[in-house]
This record gives C-alpha cells, structure tokens and sequence, in this order.
C-alpha cells in the first residue's frame, strides 16, 4: 500500500461506494444495527438526515477507503456548539495504515473550523480497536451506560468520549489558520 492518503468533503457521487464500504465493513465490534441490505447500482448512505456535507471521505492512492460522518448531535441551539461522530468506517484492506486516524483528525480539525467547542462520540465498550483510536487522539471517556446493548448473546456497555476543542490548534499541534 502507498503511503498516498488524503481526506476530503463527501461529494453526492460518492454515496454508492460509501454505502459498499459501510456494508463490507460491518461488524459485531462496532454496530448495534442490523447489516445493511447488500449494495445495488443504486445504494447510498445519502439521506434526507444524512447529506454529503455530513461526511469526510478518505482516499488511499485515489481509492475511496474510509469515511467519518460528523453532525450535530441535535437540531437544538443550545447544543450547538458540539459535533458528533455518528460513523466511522474503514476498507478492511487499509486498516492499519493510518486512514482511521485521519478521519478523526479531519473530523476534529473540520469541527474546529466550524467553531464547535467539543466532539462526542459514543461506542461500544468491548471496541478497544475503535477506543485506543479516539484515546490516541485525545478523547476521553466521559460516561459509560452499562448494558446498554445485547449483541451477540452478551450485554455490551455503550461508552461516552468526548474531546474538548482548543480554538487555536489544529490535531497535529499546530496553530490553526
């Protein structure tokens, strides 16, 4: 694999490939939903609630490989100031190669840009994988509702990350633009 990685806004023509990649990389570790229907020439992960300026979309020598969907938690003003990861996906074949990494990065420095205060997540408490990612970037685990989920014969806790934002840096230390 190169080393030819680079993220960017979702555009509507990608909604095919991203639903393909959120279908291949479904699992038990990291989804409380079903598996998606398989892909058709006319799947997308494009919604009335979900839209492509809602995503980032990482490429690997030119191939979409990844994607982290970033949006406010609510529609209400007063929580504003906060964006959320609802989704994070990456090919199989790219793990380990620093796509999910990026995606975070993007996904914080584009909440930054935007003026948000804080990025929250949640995921799921046996997703060490997924935690040691969002650790490696800062987050903290701010909560944990225990039991939340039963998955695959076991109940799994559902974990609340957050990172608060420093205005004046970007993920790599920085100054911000």
């Amino acid at each position: 694999m190169s080393d030819t990685l680079l993220t960017r806004p979702a555009r509507p023509e990608d909604g095919n490939r991203l639903y393909r990649l959120d279908h291949a990389a479904w699992s038990p570790l990291s989804e409380v939903a079903e598996r998606s229907a398989p892909p058709t020439a006319d799947s997308t992960v494009f919604d009335e609630r979900h839209q492509p300026q809602d995503y980032l979309v990482a490429e690997l020598d030119g191939a979409v490989v990844g994607y982290v969907r970033l949006v406010p938690p609510t529609p209400l003003p007063s929580n504003a100031h906060i964006r959320q990861i609802q989704g994070l996906a990456v090919d199989r074949a790219a793990r380990r190669h620093g796509v999910g990494r990026a995606l975070v990065d993007a996904a914080v420095d584009r909440a930054r840009a935007v003026g948000a205060r804080r990025v929250t997540l949640r995921v799921l408490g046996h997703n060490a994988p997924a935690r040691r990612l969002y650790e490696s970037v800062g987050f903290a685990v701010e909560g944990c509702t225990p039991e939340e989920f039963y998955l695959d014969g076991r109940y799994v806790d559902d974990v609340i990350m957050g990172l608060t934002l420093d205005q004046g840096q970007n993920t790599t230390g920085r100054q911000a633009p």
